[in-house]
């Protein structure tokens, strides 16, 4: 119909034929390997049988038990090429292994109910990652540093000690009871700390919905304690609640952030010492609330002069302990010392030029995935843009932040001009390419006509 009108359709519909190819060969590929599967698992249930000397499988249903019902041809080859000899246990095993072989990291099915099917379902239904873990857990474990610092620059020596104890958790070598780790992140501000919590979200629980997020600045008064675990029976707000004991009863696997901890009560400190030594809360109303299986990461900006004053210059820098050692004092006049008894101290380091630099090409990047998403549209930079967003960085005591603060205050609304008066006249744009000349970003745009919707 809109070819008929004359509108320009040709490369919308090109490119919608191209993915309906693939879909079709996908689903061709995915219907015969269903029938391998099905007449592999119902020879495997019929091999059991036998060997129990029962007349038909105890365990057959569904595609299982009529695989041809799937995919007749494939099941039929499969089925054809069935052995004669008597069944025995080593004929069982290699019908196992072959059937392992076939499966690979993601079945289709399965001959009887195991670990990975119920892990599945309840990934399902509640949303905690069970299948994700039960799978990659102990690689992805084993890679976790290697894994944040894709996310979080130069602050290495922190996410191989967060690192080094979710390891001894996940080994289960540590007190079952307690959380997985708790970490007190101390430094500057914007060098890392909350997008570590980001990424340990993202990396142990599947993705950043699974972080818990509370401002301890709001609670700055004694009586704020029960704002976090739920008001008690006779009190304004009972039933209502915790902010944090109600978000962990929902969500038990999560990393819990507990911003600018500096800020709370002293009364709020002394809450969380149970939490850290025992893992577990009662609520307003008495509940338990498990914090068995969540990082619980505490940020807090204590001892930053001393920690810039340090790394001023990079080559004199502090190795980390050293670094620790010496924000230990400025902590310890904080907080009191029975906290930071029960949690990992790790110092960050200020941003350096190097840092600064490999932060700006990720926040780019991000900006290029995001436009690639939602508009389609390709977006490159050259080194000009680099460095003129570095240069505009000058306040150190911003870190990271600065950088996210320019892009949004001045490339990125120069782009949206762009993509508004695109649309306006009918077009889209097709690319973009962010440079700099002199003080100021400049932009190749390339547009196109608009496809109708």
């Amino acid at each position: 119909r809109e070819a008929a009108l004359g509108l320009p359709t040709a490369e919308r519909l090109q490119a919608l034929e191209t993915d309906l190819a693939g879909l079709r060969e996908r689903q061709a590929t995915l219907a015969e390997r269903f029938g391998q599967e099905s007449a592999l698992a119902r020879r495997i249930l019929e091999t059991e049988a036998a060997l129990m000397g029962l007349k038909s499988p105890v365990f057959s249903t569904g595609a299982a038990a009529d695989p041809s019902a799937a995919a007749p041809e494939t099941a039929a080859e499969a089925t054809s090429t069935e052995p004669a000899e008597p069944p025995s246990v080593a004929s069982l095993e290699a019908l196992r292994r072959q059937f392992a072989e076939l499966q690979g990291d993601s079945p289709l099915l399965q001959p009887v109910v195991d670990a990975g099917v119920v892990a599945a379902v309840v990934a399902e239904w509640t949303g905690i990652p069970v299948g994700r873990m039960v799978r990659d857990e102990v690689q992805s474990v084993l890679s976790l540093a290697d894994t944040l610092e894709k996310r979080v620059i130069g602050q290495r020596h922190g996410l191989e000690a967060i690192t080094r104890r979710i390891q001894t958790s996940r080994a289960r070598l540590d007190d079952p009871g307690k959380p997985i780790g708790v970490f007190l992140l101390a430094g500057p501000s914007g060098v890392g700390k909350t997008e570590t919590a980001l990424s340990l979200a993202e990396a142990l629980y599947g993705g950043e919905q699974n972080l818990i997020t509370i401002n301890m600045s709001e609670f700055q008064e004694a009586h704020t304690v029960s704002t976090l675990k739920g008001a008690p029976p006779g009190y304004v707000g009972y039933g209502e609640g915790g902010v944090l004991t109600e978000a962990v009863r929902r969500r038990p696997y999560s990393v819990v952030l507990l911003d600018e901890i500096e800020k709370a009560h002293s009364d709020v400190h002394e809450m969380f010492f149970q939490v850290f030594d025992k893992g577990w809360m009662e609520d307003g109303e008495g509940r338990y609330i498990d914090f068995k299986n969540t990082v619980i990461i505490l940020t807090s900006n204590v001892g930053s002069d001393l920690i810039a004053n340090m790394c001023r210059d990079p080559d004199l820098a502090p190795t980390p302990e050293g670094l620790a050692q010496a924000v230990r004092q400025p902590l310890l006049q904080t907080f009191p010392a029975a906290l930071l008894g029960r949690l990992t101290v790790v110092p960050y380091y200020p941003i350096s030029d190097a840092m600064l630099e490999q932060i700006i090409r990720l926040q780019m990047l991000r900006i290029q995935r995001r436009i690639e998403e939602r508009h389609g549209a390709q977006f490159s930079f050259d080194e000009a843009a680099v460095e003129l967003v570095r240069r505009r960085c000058s306040e150190v005591e911003s870190g990271a932040r600065m950088v996210d603060g320019i892009l949004t205050q001045n490339l990125l609304p120069r782009m949206a001009t762009h993509f508004l008066q695109a649309t306006v006249q009918g077009q889209e744009l097709q690319s973009l390419h962010a440079g700099a000349s002199g003080d100021d970003f400049t932009l190749d745009v390339r547009t196109r006509a608009a496809e109708p919707a």
